[in-house]
């Protein structure tokens, strides 16, 4: 197999993973969406600086993470929904409880500070160990596990969560909110 088409496949495979990543940043899924194009199509023109049998996820989720803040940087200037007013007036209609638990999370993901969100995703909902997830970041260790607490600590209080019983079996709630298992990566 030539190296472009194992570059191109190691590419598509890792689409999903980004998207997620992307929208977990953004928190919509059209700037996700376009946020994941753009850092692909960036991707694909610096493919030749990618060294073959090193680590193509934390590359490209690297790639996206500085697109978001580049963006983010550019604006600046625009009015942003911080404290989540108009998001909270947004009603999420749902036939299951656990429909209303997700976009409750959501909602409580996107009001966490951009570092905290970014480093919950990573080590969490995308799996990175805190090592590959302070190489994507360019911090140390000790700051993502900080940051790590400091996001659990303020998701909890978002929720109204005072102990892991009073969460519902959804997956991806517990997982963000439940302590790693030992010697495993996670939040």
């Amino acid at each position: 197999m030539s190296q472009s088409r194992t570059f191109r496949d190691g590419l598509l495979a890792e689409i999903p993973n980004m998207r997620a990543f992307a929208l977990s940043l953004t928190g919509k899924s059209d700037r996700a969406d376009d946020l994941v194009q753009e850092s692909l199509m960036k991707a694909w023109a610096a493919h030749a600086s990618f060294v073959e049998g090193s680590n193509m996820r934390a590359w490209l989720f690297t790639i996206l993470r500085n697109a978001y803040f580049t963006e983010l940087r550019r604006k600046r200037r625009e009015v942003e929904d911080v404290e989540g007013k108009h998001a909270a007036s947004i009603a999420v209609a749902g036939e299951q409880a656990g429909h209303l638990d997700m976009a409750d999370f959501q909602n409580a993901l996107v009001q966490l500070p951009p570092d905290q969100r970014e480093v919950l995703t990573l080590v969490g909902a995308s799996g990175f160990s805190y090592e590959e997830a302070a190489e994507i970041c360019g911090v140390a260790v000790g700051t993502i596990k900080s940051r790590l607490n400091r996001a659990r600590a303020r998701l909890a209080s978002l929720l109204s969560i005072g102990d892991v019983s009073e969460i519902g079996p959804d997956r991806a709630t517990l997982a963000a909110t439940s302590p790693p298992n030992p010697g495993q990566p996670g939040l």
